[in-house]
């Protein structure tokens, strides 16, 4: 210790615990920045692994492009859907209907339940290269041949479904006809579609097990009575963050008449909304650190109130400003180290064993924190970013540096005589 400057060996000292009142204010204030970082690194990682869990699942079941005809559906899709997939950035193109539907369960007993799915008529020997769907059947096959239908996990537990359940699809097309023929006065009925559960899938996000259902791309085609026309193609890139580049050059090369839109576009609403909400904690909870930085502020003025006489003494035998500032501050310094030593490693701890420590207060209060029909997430996701590791813990020390800096510049204005007038 001997070889350390004698300001930082002073520092040092001045900090070893003692069974005094600054020594319990310097603990606490170790305290708060630990809880301070811990804090910050936990609730920025959780947002993280959400925003990427989030684009992870949404990429999984949605292509990266969506392209349209303007005005009416698209015909010809196969030509449209060669030229497209010639593209440099594209990797896989498929067609497919989308749109709403009214289904009723079919059970050997009780009354039916009904609900209104998104129905995704889909090329069976297509999908695989535009969606993860293919990979994601939990319960029975990824078959859509005949009258074969997949459903997602969430929606086949609402409805009480099972493989080789039968399910009924009222098609827009037939409600279309029955209330063409109310007006005429003959009221018409049209029997339902019938279709067989062949699958359930999950695709790892709530929103898509709970409102879709996958049939073939003719049945699709029969139920929105669209002939061979498709509603759009599905497009799929190497990268999916080259959707806006792809977008300019298929615009181009498509023509006026065709729209196309991006995953981002799509999903631009909850995507900024997250990002807005990660900036937000970021800024709000950093206001951790400014409490616990008033209390190495409170700290130190204690200090240099005690240290009334050793500063004038250190003055007085040739001491600068300059050595008694960076005294204080050095404590100031190894406070907020410290801090944010223990902070980082208990910030690393929670986000290692959070769903651990979930899963514990969910039995142990018999309430579930992480509801995955709000998250859309059964588990809690956490990304360790190392910029914002660095943000963190740099914005932290940076904080502490400050808070020493007021009592440490009054300390070192002390005058030699003033110090020791009363001694």
């Amino acid at each position: 210790m001997s070889r350390l400057p004698f300001e930082l060996m002073l520092a040092l000292r001045y900090l070893r615990p003692k069974r005094t009142f600054v020594s319990v204010i310097t603990l606490i204030s170790v305290i708060g920045v630990m809880l301070g970082v811990a804090v910050l690194i936990i609730v920025i990682s959780v947002m993280s692994g959400f925003d990427r869990q989030l684009r992870e699942k949404i990429l999984g079941f949605n292509a990266h492009l969506k392209i349209f005809h303007r005005d009416a559906t698209l015909a010809s899709h196969e030509e449209l859907a060669k030229k497209i997939a010639a593209h440099r950035l594209v990797k896989g193109v498929a067609p497919f209907v989308l749109g709403k539907v009214l289904v009723e369960t079919q059970p050997e007993s009780g009354s039916p339940v009904w609900d209104a799915p998104v129905l995704r008529g889909i090329d069976a020997s297509l999908e695989n290269k535009v969606s993860v769907l293919p990979q994601s059947i939990v319960e029975g096959a990824f078959d859509v041949r005949g009258n074969g239908l997949l459903v997602g996990r969430e929606l086949a537990r609402a409805l009480k479904l099972r493989v080789g359940d039968r399910l009924a699809v009222h098609s827009p097309r037939n409600l279309q006809r029955m209330k063409e023929s109310q007006k005429t006065g003959r009221e018409e009925a049209f029997p339902p579609a019938e279709y067989e559960v062949k699958g359930v899938f999950d695709v790892g996000y709530y929103e898509y097990n709970a409102m879709v259902i996958v049939g073939s791309l003719p049945n699709a085609q029969d139920l929105y009575d669209i002939g061979e026309n498709v509603h759009g193609l599905f497009v799929m890139l190497h990268d999916p963050y080259q959707a806006d580049a792809a977008r300019v050059d298929l615009e181009r090369t498509l023509g006026e008449e065709y729209v196309v839109r991006t995953w981002l576009e799509e999903n631009s609403g909850i995507l900024n909304a997250l990002l807005v909400e990660k900036n937000v904690m970021f800024y709000i909870l950093f206001f951790i650190m400014i409490v616990a930085a008033f209390g190495i502020t409170s700290a130190l003025i204690t200090f240099v109130i005690q240290k009334t006489r050793e500063i004038g003494v250190l003055k007085a035998v040739g001491a600068t400003n300059l050595q008694i500032m960076a005294l204080f501050l050095g404590q100031s310094v190894i406070v907020g180290v410290i801090g944010v030593i223990c902070g980082f490693g208990l910030g690393m701890l929670a986000v290692s064993y959070r769903n651990e420590f979930l899963h514990f207060m969910n039995h142990a209060t018999g309430f579930e924190l992480f509801p995955a029909s709000i998250y859309s997430f059964s588990e809690l996701p956490a990304l360790i970013i190392p910029g914002d590791i660095a943000i963190i813990c740099g914005g932290s020390l940076f904080i502490c540096l400050l808070a020493g800096l007021l009592p440490a510049w009054n300390a070192s204005r002390l005058k030699p005589v003033e110090a020791l007038r009363h001694e």
